[in-house]
């Protein structure tokens, strides 16, 4: 048995990265691409969310963290597709900045902690999200609390996350909108965000994070079915591939996961590669 040769076989677009983020490097960019080159990823769609916990940040900031992306998109044009992120406080200023970066050939959105997804301020952006056909990539959170019980926050920590019940009533007020829910292997209550979305078809998840619980791939496959989860790293790269190779699909949906599914989800705004 060879791994690298089986992992190879497929190709592979990680629908949940980012640059910018590894201050520690001096080119986030040229070691990610390294890191994807080692582990056979053609294809990564990046994002820099502005970290700050602060309420409202300073709508520059975002503006700053596009074009860092901006710059990595162009450096490697053929490796990199680029989500933009943007302060919903701002309602102007953000889709002045939508705008600004579908012009630069930004092909999805990536949302942080500071604003939930069904609070009134995303309204607008959602709506115009829609108007593109653009992914609406969503950091969210389920934690597991103290004997097991299910916390909605991080001990407080992060009040305005995006939890399950947020992204519903969301993806229920706009049933055209599509929705991604970031990294069910995060850390949180994967199984209990999966059955949450059971019956909301506009609602998809990538399996992206560093923890590698057995049977996160096949137990999201059993109840939301193989057409509705991509392949993600967050930068967890060698976790993110090896948790879809660990798996029980077939090849197929190994197929399907690392690589169709979310292809096929940017094909409906053209935003697909070849």
């Amino acid at each position: 048995y060879e791994i690298m040769e089986k992992m190879r076989k497929y190709r592979k677009f990680d629908a949940h990265a980012h640059v910018g983020m590894n201050r520690s490097h001096p080119d986030d960019a040229a070691r990610q691409i390294d890191e994807n080159d080692r582990l056979g990823i053609e294809w990564a769609s990046i994002s820099y969310p502005v970290l700050s916990r602060e309420v409202p940040f300073r709508p520059e900031e975002a503006r700053e963290n596009n074009d860092v992306i901006y710059k990595a998109m162009k450096r490697f044009p053929n490796r990199f597709i680029g989500f933009f992120t943007l302060n919903p406080h701002f309602p102007k200023e953000s889709l002045e900045e939508i705008k600004r970066c579908v012009d630069l050939g930004f092909r999805g959105y990536k949302g942080y902690l500071q604003v939930k997804i069904n609070d009134p301020l995303y309204y607008p952006i959602i709506e115009k999200l829609i108007d593109l056909k653009m992914i609406c990539l969503m950091h969210a959170e389920c934690e597991i609390g103290v004997g097991g019980h299910r916390m909605k926050y991080d001990i407080g920590e992060k009040a305005f996350a995006t939890i399950p019940e947020d992204m519903i009533e969301a993806a229920r007020r706009y049933p055209e909108a599509i929705f991604q829910w970031a990294h069910i292997g995060g850390g949180g209550d994967w199984e209990y965000m999966c059955k949450s979305f059971a019956d909301i078809p506009n609602i998809y998840v990538d399996c992206s994070g560093s923890n590698n619980e057995e049977g996160i791939v096949d137990g999201a496959i059993r109840i939301l079915g193989e057409d509705r989860i991509f392949f993600g790293t967050d930068n967890s790269f060698y976790q993110g591939v090896g948790k879809i190779l660990a798996s029980n699909t077939s090849e197929a949906q190994k197929r399907k996961l690392f690589f169709d599914n979310y292809n096929n989800m940017l094909r409906k705004g053209g935003y697909h590669v070849a």
